[in-house]
């Protein structure tokens, strides 16, 4: 059983190639009654077929197909499902076809062998990420899709109680509180395959969800952190990618200054060979400064610094009493790594501060107000004064290292079903108008903009 990938009509022979998610294999149809069946097939129609399996010929014999030394002499045929002219051709990869069709056919575009090795690979990965944890003592724990909203660097999706009108849960940008919340009550180490949700501005390669492999250690260290990332990304390229080459093992470590005096990025691209699509050259980067001025601000103003990661990092230890103090702020540097792979940030983490006076520190040079610093952190505050052990660790976005790995110019070529590059998703037509009765249950209205029609 399968779809009809292509039908060829040779007079007395008609041939199609049926294929599955295993592969395609050529059937031929021989005989009167056969042959007037298989006449109305057409591509992507699903059928059911008993037949014998014989060895082709030899000068019949199709090298470019694994199955092509063998074929399917058909005895029945059941038309399943008729299907409607595909919108493209599906024999090919795929690049040529307007992404905007291939989003509102997803389901069928998924059909491609290329994006089933994808989807294929793409488990494989996550399968040996939890094997890799699991026989390291971590545990997997699932962490809530409706929060709270907090500042963490990228806009929220608010999502509105109904229960609660007036008030808004969100949706994670990642699971980072959830999992320091975890290492306070004293998981030690844990994982998730985490999805995260970030209202950003469109770009190519961003996608409004996306999922990350989410890391916490408890009384860990930043060499522990990274010989575990970098043991388990070296082991699932050997087993599962092993035609591809590691630049250098172990991963060199570059600091910030470093890269940025040298490469004129913090995610720099070190392969030696930029035209080997099989050369991996991972590297760390190291001593990041911990804050950043903001846009427009003056220096004499404390209120004038942002997070460069985000606001849960410790700095470096011996750089403690000048965040205590609020000195020295532009020589603070964080206890923060990231993983850089052929010039693609695909991951980042910390030591956090696992003290509250340490964390209200940060929020205070980032100019805000004790009320703020209540309102939205004041769980944590509260949970770390608790006994809180101390804890590291990393997220890298799985999606771009798949994509990576898979060779694919971006990351929508990895996901099932992902958003165009303007954050829609044309084959739901979303997003989309909600019902009045849907707004007034919850108590929300929408305001037209003056200039609207």
């Amino acid at each position: 059983m399968g779809w009809v990938s292509v039908r060829r009509d040779h007079g007395k022979l008609i041939f199609i190639d049926l294929r599955d998610r295993s592969g395609a294999c050529q059937v031929v149809f021989i005989g009167k009654e056969l042959h007037t069946q298989a006449d109305q097939l057409r591509s992507e129609w699903v059928v059911q077929i008993t037949g014998q399996v014989n060895k082709r010929p030899p000068a019949m014999v199709n090298k470019d197909l694994p199955t092509g030394e063998y074929e399917i002499a058909a005895e029945s045929l059941e038309i399943l499902n008729p299907a409607a002219t595909s919108p493209f051709d599906l024999t090919t990869d795929g690049y040529e076809v307007n992404e905007e069709v291939r989003m509102k056919y997803r389901y069928i575009d998924l059909r491609r062998a290329r994006l089933h090795k994808n989807l294929k690979n793409r488990d494989q990965v996550i399968a040996a990420m939890r094997n890799f944890l699991h026989a390291r003592d971590f545990v997997e724990v699932e962490t809530p899709i409706l929060t709270k909203s907090t500042p963490e660097g990228a806009r929220d999706y608010l999502v509105p109680s109904r229960l609660y009108p007036g008030n808004f849960y969100a949706l994670p940008q990642s699971p980072q509180q959830y999992k320091q919340l975890l290492m306070t009550a004293g998981v030690e180490r844990y994982f998730q395959i985490a999805r995260c949700f970030r209202d950003e501005d469109t770009r190519g390669d961003r996608q409004p969800e996306f999922t990350q492999l989410d890391v916490e250690i408890s009384f860990t260290t930043e060499t522990e952190v990274m010989n575990i990332i970098e043991e388990m990304l070296i082991d699932i390229v050997q087993k599962l990618y092993p035609h591809k080459k590691i630049q250098q093992i172990p991963f060199p470590k570059i600091s910030y200054q470093d890269a940025m005096e040298k490469y004129g990025s913090d995610r720099p691209d070190i392969r030696e060979d930029k035209n080997d699509p099989n050369l991996l050259a991972f590297c760390w980067v190291v001593d990041f400064p911990f804050f950043e001025r903001t846009e427009g601000a003056r220096p004499e103003l404390v209120e004038g610094w942002t997070f460069t990661h985000n606001p849960f990092s410790a700095p470096k230890v011996e750089q403690m009493p000048w965040l205590m103090a609020k000195e020295q702020i532009e020589n603070i540097q964080a206890a923060q790594y990231d993983i850089v792979l052929n010039g693609f940030e695909i991951g980042g983490g910390s030591l956090r501060n696992h003290q509250p006076e340490a964390l209200k520190k940060v929020l205070e040079i980032m100019g805000f107000s004790e009320e703020r610093i209540q309102k939205n952190f004041g769980h944590m505050l509260e949970a770390l004064g608790s006994g809180a052990p101390p804890h590291g660790g990393i997220a890298w976005g799985l999606d771009r290292l798949l994509m990576l790995l898979e060779n694919e110019p971006n990351i929508r070529e990895v996901m099932a079903f992902p958003k165009t590059g303007d954050g829609r998703d044309p084959m739901m037509s979303a997003p989309s108008e909600a019902d009045r009765e849907q707004l007034q249950e919850l108590g929300l209205e929408i305001k037209k903009k003056a200039d609207s029609k």
